[in-house]
């Protein structure tokens, strides 16, 4: 087994569908960037309320990704 670094970046992924999708959507546009993506870390939710409600959610995201070897 080798050894690996890791890099950590930290975003903020959004959805008004739910904290599944603000997850999810924040990797997706993550993996645009970044390569070698190999684990993450929910450090904070939030919601955006509109009238006494739940309109939007803010998923704070710590992702680790892999250096590359050479």
């Amino acid at each position: 087994m080798s050894s690996h670094t890791y890099s950590i970046s930290e975003i903020v992924g959004t959805s008004d569908q739910g904290l599944h999708d603000a997850v999810r959507n924040g990797i997706t546009k993550a993996s645009q960037t970044l390569r070698n993506l190999d684990w993450l870390e929910v450090k904070e939710i939030r919601g955006h309320l509109e009238e006494g409600k739940a309109a939007d959610w803010q998923v704070t995201i710590k992702l680790g990704f892999r250096l590359e070897e050479h």
